[in-house]
């Protein structure tokens, strides 16, 4: 290994890439009723936590409020974000409302417990200015 190479835990290596993808996703609850706790909360970070070790993603940060969750994964390009999504919106969705039913009624109807929109946005590394310029600067072949 070369002296001058100080790994990142966050840099990863896989086969035939080497990858740093982090992305920022926010879910809502359905019609943006109030109607997380703070235990839902806890159980909810638990349940997106399994979901990502699943798809050999982790989630790295996780935080929210009683109509919304915010979510920091990070994960290999061999999985497609809308099925992490997926994944991560349906099991919660399940299990959140198998295991507090009585509270999750009062708030939500009809089987729905996310927004069937969320948010994501790809996060970390360098700015895209400092990309944009080193992309321009590239040497064209004479």
């Amino acid at each position: 290994m070369s002296p001058r190479w100080n790994p990142n835990p966050d840099v990863r290596n896989g086969r035939h890439v080497v990858h740093h993808l982090h992305v920022h996703l926010v879910f809502l609850t359905k019609y943006r009723r109030g109607a997380m706790t703070d235990a839902m909360l806890t159980r909810c970070e638990e349940i997106m936590r399994e979901v990502c070790e699943d798809f050999e993603a982790e989630l790295k940060q996780f935080n929210g409020e009683d109509d919304h969750v915010h979510l920091l994964v990070h994960y290999p390009p061999k999985v497609p974000l809308s099925k992490l999504v997926n994944s991560l919106k349906g099991v919660s969705a399940r299990l959140l409302r198998k295991e507090y039913d009585s509270h999750v009624r009062r708030f939500l109807w009809g089987g729905h417990f996310w927004s069937g929109s969320y948010f994501a946005g790809s996060c970390g590394g360098t700015p895209l200015t400092a990309v944009k310029q080193y992309i321009e600067n590239q040497q064209h072949p004479a």
